[in-house]
């Protein structure tokens, strides 16, 4: 289900921070909200006429969404079946989250480096709303302020490679985590969010690094729980 417009709202940024987005990358979004949330559940078809209905989105920026979904392998084209949301292989899963740690220590270095006064603070402002929201137990609400953190790290990291790389890992350990959320504990995921969450908005890289590694250590002991069981 993508997000109600009546429940409360992660805190956003201020409209003047933020650049205008392209339709396709709305429709990114909302598709991506759709397979990370297992709206959308592996192994199932995907219908772009259906999505087009779903999300109130055009065919055009929901066709280029899906196409890019293809191009990074969150969604896959198989003979005589068309386009299909991928597995979550747990066999792989814990190279995801190797891979991804050296992109987020990457990323967390130039955020703090690089992030305007109002993006540090636009970054803190997510992740007191983790901490409140993992507190409430509300998954989607926490899910929601986590994305809404990447959106902010991301600009202000400036450094485009390493987040083109990143999102669907990003993508891939969201589903992972609504697939197997029993195993896990959201405060203590929050609390490294807040860690990262400080040392860019410090300015301090070592800080941020430890934060986006606390991170990652984080997702691995998951990740390992439910791969172990």
């Amino acid at each position: 289900m993508l997000p109600d417009p009546s429940s409360p709202a992660t805190p956003t940024p201020d409209p003047a921070h933020i650049p205008k987005r392209r339709a396709a990358d709305i429709a990114y979004d909302a598709i991506e909200t759709l397979i990370s949330t297992l709206e959308m559940r592996p192994g199932s078809p995907v219908v772009e006429a259906e999505i087009v209905e779903r999300t109130g989105l055009g065919r055009t920026p929901v066709r280029e969404a899906l196409l890019r979904m293809v191009s990074i392998g969150l969604i896959v084209q198989q003979p005589r079946r068309g386009l299909t949301v991928s597995a979550i292989d747990l066999a792989d899963h814990l190279d995801v989250i190797q891979t991804r740690r050296v992109l987020e220590c990457l990323i967390a270095a130039c955020s703090a480096r690089r992030a305007t006064a109002p993006q540090r603070a636009d970054i803190l402002r997510c992740a007191e709303h983790m901490l409140q929201t993992a507190d409430s137990g509300d998954l989607d609400a926490y899910m929601r302020a986590d994305h809404e953190l990447d959106v902010v790290n991301h600009e202000a990291s400036q450094n485009h490679s390493a987040v083109k790389c990143v999102v669907p890992l990003i993508v891939q350990c969201r589903r992972f985590w609504y697939a197997y959320q029993h195993q896990g504990d959201i405060t203590e995921g929050a609390r490294a969010h807040m860690a990262l969450a400080q040392g860019i908005a410090t300015g301090n890289e070592a800080a941020a690094v430890a934060g986006a590694n606390q991170l990652m250590d984080y997702l691995e002991h998951f990740a390992r729980r439910v791969i172990d069981r």
